[in-house]
């Protein structure tokens, strides 16, 4: 017949590690999609300049160093409590 299935529910925890990890795995695709637009930026009138361009380049940069800083502490934080320890060495 039809093997035993597991909880169709997850933990609460469980299931928000799982949904940060899949943000770690998207954050590069966000980002190299958001690194294009300046690409898409037609010359005209009202176009940004480089010192703009450059500016959102750098700024986007920063943003996605800060983000991923984020989400990789909580998913450490994730792995220390699964394994019962604090997370400090000493």
């Amino acid at each position: 017949m039809s093997p035993e299935r597991g909880p169709v529910f997850l933990a609460r925890r469980t299931y928000r590690r799982r949904r940060l990890a899949d943000a770690a795995r998207l954050l590069p695709v966000l980002g190299g999609v958001l690194f294009c637009v300046p690409l898409l930026w037609k010359g005209g009138e009202r176009a940004p300049g480089t010192a703009e361009a450059m500016l959102y380049v750098f700024g986007l940069w920063a943003v996605l160093v800060a983000i991923s800083g984020v989400i990789s502490r909580h998913l450490r934080a994730g792995d220390s409590e699964e394994d019962g320890t604090s997370g400090e060495e000493g």
